[in-house]
């Protein structure tokens, strides 16, 4: 028989995750209690406040990511919290700061009380925003600063297409491309066309009843938030030698080879350097974050049901509010 001290002792070593062991539909998240890890070498432990709801989420747990995703596993990988621990050879950050970031390069274990990161894929939280508005942000506006800049090799006073404008990526790759001084044309849906224009398109096209190739024509660099047809008719629009950047799925080589452009897909990769560039430039009022739904941490399957379509959500980043 336990003890009332033996069960708090317990109490104190687990934590609840939302795990999978099995992939499917939002129904294979299952909430658990498991040990609270410890940071070994270059890693921390972070008491998370918030985990933001993201696409790959929903790739990974229906079996679909591009990365291995050995089972069991705990699903997530924004997130915003509080250093509990460190690990060997970590220096940036102590026990108590307040981080924002990714866990680890399988962007995984972040829906949970407790979560291991990889050191090098954190920073300090914006001062200026909240656990929940930082934990909507890591990698929608690495991706979109990567696509611009590492990618595209996009500079001032050159022009760029941006597909899915008004999405979570989209509106950062708005705004990004707007404060570098790039010509940015935007593709959105009536209603999203005033908050694109807002946060810095030159050019909005409604992609629902227009057509992109009569505003876009050669451009340096497409972004491709969309895929499919979308991506596929862009290769019209890119001038000699552009550049069609993919978040989303592998650009046709051979289309890319005929029409004279570079054209590739990529995953994001979260660093501290990233991760410090962007909460200066929200610190000082130059991004604008968006927050859709905030859910608790046991709304887990809502906050997926949401992401498949099949519950209505706000616009902007579903979060888990977790502490």
């Amino acid at each position: 028989m336990t003890t009332s001290a033996e069960n708090v002792a317990k109490t104190d070593k687990t934590m609840k995750a939302c795990r999978v062991h099995a992939f499917g539909p939002p129904e294979a998240i299952i909430q658990e209690q498991v040990e609270i890890p410890a940071p070994g070498k270059e890693e921390v432990l972070i008491k998370v406040h918030a985990a933001g709801v993201g696409p790959w989420d929903g790739w990974i747990r229906s079996g679909n990511s591009a990365l291995p995703q050995p089972l069991p596993l705990t699903l997530g990988s924004d997130l915003s919290g509080t250093i509990e621990a460190v690990g060997e050879g970590v220096t940036h950050v102590a026990r108590g700061d307040a981080v924002y970031g990714v866990t680890n390069p399988r962007f995984i274990d972040a829906y949970a009380q407790y979560a291991i990161a990889v050191a090098g894929m954190i920073a300090a939280k914006p001062k200026s925003i909240g656990h929940v508005e930082a934990a909507s942000i890591p990698v929608i506006a690495v991706t979109a600063k990567q696509a611009l800049f590492d990618h595209a090799k996009l500079t001032a006073g050159q022009t760029v297409l941006i597909h899915g404008a008004a999405g979570n990526v989209g509106a950062y790759a708005v705004q990004f491309a707007h404060k570098a001084g790039l010509k940015a044309i935007a593709t959105a849906s009536g209603g999203d066309i005033d908050t694109v224009k807002r946060l810095g398109a030159d050019v909005v096209v409604d992609f629902r009843s227009q057509r992109f190739e009569d505003f876009a024509g050669d451009v340096d660099a497409v972004i491709d938030l969309v895929g499919g047809e979308t991506q596929t008719r862009s290769f019209a629009v890119l001038k000699q030698g552009g550049r069609l950047i993919s978040a989303v799925s592998q650009p046709d080589q051979e289309l890319a080879k005929a029409k004279g452009v570079e054209a590739l897909f990529f995953l994001v990769n979260v660093t501290t350097k990233e991760l410090r560039d962007i909460a200066a430039m929200v610190d000082a009022g130059e991004l604008e974050t968006n927050v859709g739904d905030v859910l608790p941490l046991d709304a887990a399957i809502t906050a997926h049901e949401m992401l498949e379509g099949k519950r209505p959500h706000a616009k902007g980043k579903i979060v888990l509010q977790v502490a």
